[in-house]
């Protein structure tokens, strides 16, 4: 079997070229693959196209090439809290093509599976299907490109939308556990979008937080087979962010009780 580790992110994405498609693991900032992005990001590449749940946060994951007008397009579900994005989107400097969730990760699994298209209900009646949806405006706010018309037909009586699945040139993901040949373990919620993203990259790199040697990982366990990972890198000391931070205010003893009266 192949090693395929690396020594550094930086020389994991050494090859990525100006305008390449990239899948990119993660959903909000659980499972995102930090160091492989940094590292893009340090390489200069730009003109990219990305396919990812989210774009990031405000100069955080893909946020980061997107605040460096690195993006050119991005295929996306939900793309709320980042404010540089809606600003290049409705300025006319980014194409967005907004995708229901569950139509982008059956995009992403039908690709890796090597299935051309599918048929689904999501969007039957809405301009997902019909077309019409704004995926870049001009400068003065006309829509320039808009989605196009999709093939409905009817199975049993119901209408389901044709959609394409999704081969981008590489996968970028985040796993917690990956060993020499490509092997991979996602922990908890970032199971999320990587192993998707990691099926449908032709060229998938997979950052690990624990290198492990062949032979080490369970079977059973496996979440992800080498056979759809083609590098791997060790980045165990990522920073991992809370994307929204709530704190509880304490509560105020009521006047008389026994709380207040030990006070």
């Amino acid at each position: 079997m192949i090693d395929k580790v690396v020594a550094s992110a930086d020389e994991a994405v050494a090859d990525i070229p100006h305008g390449a498609s990239l899948a990119v693991g993660g959903f909000g900032l659980c499972g995102i693959p930090v160091a492989l992005i940094d590292a893009l990001h340090r390489a200069g590449t730009s003109d990219l196209e990305t396919v990812s749940n989210n774009c990031g946060v405000d100069s955080w994951g893909l946020g980061l090439l997107l605040r460096d007008g690195r993006i050119r397009r991005t295929i996306s579900s939900y793309v709320g809290e980042n404010k540089e994005f809606a600003r290049q989107y409705l300025a006319g400097e980014l194409e967005v093509v907004l995708t229901p969730q569950g139509t982008l990760a059956e995009k992403l699994r039908a690709g890796g599976a090597g299935i051309p298209a599918f048929y689904t209900k999501a969007g039957v009646g809405t301009q997902v299907s019909d077309g019409g949806l704004p995926q870049k405006y001009d400068s003065a706010g006309g829509i320039a490109v808009a989605s196009a018309a999709k093939e409905v037909r009817s199975f049993g009586g119901v209408d389901y939308v044709l959609e394409e699945s999704l081969t981008p040139d590489f996968g970028l993901v985040h796993a917690w556990k990956g060993d020499r040949h490509g092997n991979l373990v996602f922990h908890a919620a970032a199971m999320n979008f990587n192993p998707l993203c990691a099926m449908a990259g032709r060229i998938t790199i997979a950052e690990v937080e624990e290198l492990v040697e062949p032979g080490d990982l369970d079977p059973e366990h496996v979440h992800v087979p080498g056979i759809f990972v083609q590098r791997v890198v060790l980045a165990p000391d990522g920073e991992k962010r809370i994307e929204k931070r709530t704190v509880a205010l304490a509560a105020t003893p009521a006047p008389g009780s026994s709380a207040q009266a030990g006070a």
